[in-house]
């Protein structure tokens, strides 16, 4: 069984208009699509629940002013984040790069995460023959970027799909040259080197990409946490 991590930035035209919202505008932070499901006679309509970080007021505003959206259930987290749990009816976009993944036998491992340009970035699984012909079988209009293939071994959670490439490669580079090392082997000089840049530049790749990790592991924990306080609610709850 293998996997491909792939990134798809798709071109203004096919873009949902949450994305062309996260694409043009600086009010979300972060977004993950979690789960989905697509029902409808012919597939015509799917539900999706989303987490996001972003501006809650520009985001209500953005999604109420989308035609494609039946309705919509808001639930905040704290001040900054929230769930959105979404009924729309499917796009002929969408299907349009859909279409690559029919009567092909893969799956998508969520979730699903948009970056700051709207691309997103998925993980799927399957025979390596259908990953290319899915590869293969994607519009030319969309930009493919094949992050990772191989083998699928995914016993914990990924933490990286918030960063972008180039933190990703200060982030490799730093590793390479013994920056993470114990003692520290390497000083933000060498990773500078390897990334043919300014040391304050690869500085501030580091830091970027250690604070989205960071961010992402606390919010694993909290929510993992929450998850078992409530099943165990639930469980005394049944006695």
């Amino acid at each position: 069984m293998k996997y491909l991590d792939v990134r798809l930035r798709q071109p203004d035209w096919m873009l949902h208009p949450m994305q062309l919202f996260i694409r043009e505008g600086d009010a979300v932070r972060y977004e993950e699509l979690r789960t989905w499901n697509i029902l409808g006679p012919e597939g015509d309509r799917e539900y999706e629940l989303f987490y996001a970080e972003a501006d809650r007021e520009a985001y209500v505003d953005a999604i109420e002013a989308v035609d494609s959206i039946r309705w919509y259930d808001l639930t905040p987290i704290d001040d900054d984040s929230f769930y959105v749990y979404i009924c729309q009816e499917t796009r002929e976009e969408d299907v349009r790069w859909r279409q690559s993944f029919a009567a092909l036998d893969l799956v998508i491992v969520p979730p699903v995460i948009y970056d700051s340009e709207a691309a997103f970035y998925m993980t799927v699984v399957g025979a390596g023959e259908d990953l290319q012909a899915m590869l293969e079988g994607l519009p030319d209009e969309i930009d493919v970027t094949v992050r990772a293939i191989g083998e699928y071994d995914r016993r914990h959670a990924p933490l990286t799909g918030g960063l972008t490439e180039r933190q990703l490669e200060a982030v490799a580079a730093a590793v390479e040259v013994g920056y993470y090392a114990v003692p520290r082997e390497a000083g933000l000089e060498a990773v500078a080197k390897r990334l043919n840049c300014a040391a304050s530049t690869a500085g501030t790749l580091l830091q970027k990409a250690q604070a989205r990790v960071m961010q992402r592991l606390v919010r694993q924990r909290g929510r993992g946490l929450l998850e078992c306080e409530t099943n165990a609610t639930a469980l005394d709850a049944g006695k």
